[in-house]
């Protein structure tokens, strides 16, 4: 096959996928439709080929942002929920277009899991989302977060909040400060630590200067 014969068949592979999803997206049964991805889902979750269960999860993350109701959302977190930093990219961006058009679902669908306490590496991540879309009310949702019994979970949360940048945050942020749980933090130049309360004491420095600053 030439170079041009290998483009013409990426060009024909993106129009058959485009109009299959199309068909698919088109049923009037969500329900259905919501069930079938999350079957999927648990298959792809099951698969012992990590490079097809990844790429099968990136599919279904963008489905799943696409089919309204509750059930769709709580398996983007399914798959947000999972070890490959690839998956959770694309996971991360189908709710972050979830958060953007249906705020309300996704809060919802992000306060169930928190109170199962089961995906805690998704709602580590979540975070990070809440803040780039960062309406209607971003710090209600953060404290809920702050809820969370997985140290990673808080600590992204304190994060998230000191970047914010409102110090209205800080009592919430406050009770942390003596917490010795340690946790990882992800560094552009090498893994390093810090306990919660250590990343407690820094956000409300953080708001102790802003606040200066008015």
């Amino acid at each position: 096959m030439s170079l041009t014969d290998s483009l013409e068949a990426i060009f024909d592979a993106d129009r058959l996928l485009r109009a299959a999803e199309e068909e698919l997206l088109s049923t009037k049964d969500a329900a259905a439709l919501s069930a079938i991805i999350r079957g999927a889902t648990t298959e792809a979750l099951e698969l012992e080929d990590g490079e097809e269960s990844e790429m099968r999860l990136e599919r279904l993350a963008d489905l799943s942002a696409q089919v309204p109701g509750p059930e769709a959302v709580d398996n983007l977190l399914r798959i947000l929920d999972h070890p490959a930093a690839s998956v959770r990219v694309v996971a991360g961006e189908a709710l972050r277009d979830v958060a953007y058009e249906r705020y309300t679902e996704a809060a919802h669908a992000i306060g169930r899991a928190i109170a199962a306490g089961e995906l805690n590496t998704a709602l580590a991540e979540v975070p990070w989302v809440v803040l780039e879309v960062a309406e209607p009310d971003p710090i209600t949702l953060l404290r809920k977060l702050l809820g969370a019994s997985d140290a990673r979970v808080v600590a992204s949360t304190i994060e998230a909040l000191a970047d914010l940048g409102d110090p209205s945050a800080a009592d919430a942020i406050a009770r942390f400060v003596d917490d010795p749980r340690e946790v990882r933090l992800d560094d552009s130049e090498e893994d390093t630590s810090a306990t919660l309360g250590e990343l407690a004491s820094a956000a409300l420095r953080v708001f102790e200067a802003l606040s200066a600053d008015e």
